[in-house]
């Protein structure tokens, strides 16, 4: 009696844990998925939304994108882009995700000396046609660069032309990533740039007169012109990091280029403004590290 009792505990405990393995069995693989004949083979990791080794790069934007002032008074000279450039003293943005050959056939600038935020859904039309894997933009210093206070693009203005820009880019290359750079800090360049005689002289043929104007006035009115400067700026740069941020394969430098603290090693001989060659590499070390990043 005693071992057949112990035959039937032995025999409910198969049960039960038969019954307990194949519960468990059926979490491990889903509700709905086959049992042990048929398991499903895993599924493959998901591609990132971010490459950082795009494989061709067209830059939209305005004279810094074009190198202007950097070799030659009054010259662009795209050769020393930092977005598009084959120079050897700056490896470009281009170079550096590319290779020097492989920038020479698969980069394109189409930025503009003057553009202002306005000029970029054409630009970025233009850079579409030739399918890059990332597009570098660098807009905005024209935009609070007028002949007035007044004069400056209003922040709503700016952010519904950026946009429209995107929306550009988002018609055609749905995956195709972005990298944004921020405004230059102008203050700053008033504040570097002054120092050189030559430069306040230059700056009279009417060079960023909203910020640069008067270059040596530090009464309230002009300080008070500056500051209204530099805070259009700021909004600005909020507006490229906030529209950037709601596109999955846009990444911005969150205001490392208008933080960066360039002397005037980095400004154009030629006009203390423009970045000189020194600070066209300053500012394609700042994307490259930026694109290349694991995370934004």
């Amino acid at each position: 009696m005693e071992q057949a009792t112990r035959r039937r505990g032995r025999a409910v405990l198969a049960v039960a844990a038969a019954v307990a393995f194949g519960v468990a069995g059926c979490d491990a693989v889903g509700g709905d998925a086959p049992g042990a004949a048929g398991t499903k083979a895993p599924s493959p990791r998901p591609t990132p939304l971010w490459d950082t080794r795009p494989d061709s790069v067209a830059a939209v934007g305005d004279s810094i994108t074009r190198g202007f002032d950097a070799c030659a008074v009054l010259t662009d000279c795209p050769e020393v882009s930092w977005a598009t450039g084959g120079s050897e003293e700056v490896d470009s943005l281009a170079v550096r995700l590319l290779g020097r050959a492989g920038a020479a056939g698969r980069s394109w600038n189409y930025a503009a000396t003057g553009a202002r935020m306005e000029d970029l859904p054409a630009q970025m039309e233009r850079a579409v046609r030739r399918g890059p894997e990332l597009v570098a933009v660098m807009a905005g210093a024209n935009d609070a660069c007028r002949e007035s206070v007044s004069a400056m693009t209003p922040v709503a203005d700016f952010r519904a032309d950026f946009e429209a820009a995107m929306r550009t880019l988002r018609r055609s290359l749905p995956k195709t990533q972005v990298y944004v750079a921020s405004v230059p800090d102008l203050k700053r360049l008033w504040s570097q740039g002054r120092t050189s005689a030559l430069g306040k002289q230059v700056w009279k043929l009417g060079i960023c007169p909203s910020m640069l104007g008067d270059a040596d006035a530090l009464d309230a009115a002009a300080t008070e012109r500056r500051a209204t400067v530099q805070k259009r700026v700021e909004d600005y740069n909020e507006v490229l990091r906030e529209v950037c941020a709601k596109d999955s394969r846009c990444r911005s430098d969150e205001g490392e280029v208008y933080a960066y603290r360039f002397g005037t090693a980095q400004l154009s001989r030629w006009d203390w403004f423009h970045p000189s060659v020194d600070g066209q590499a300053k500012l394609a070390e700042i994307a490259y590290r930026t694109v290349t990043a694991p995370g934004p």
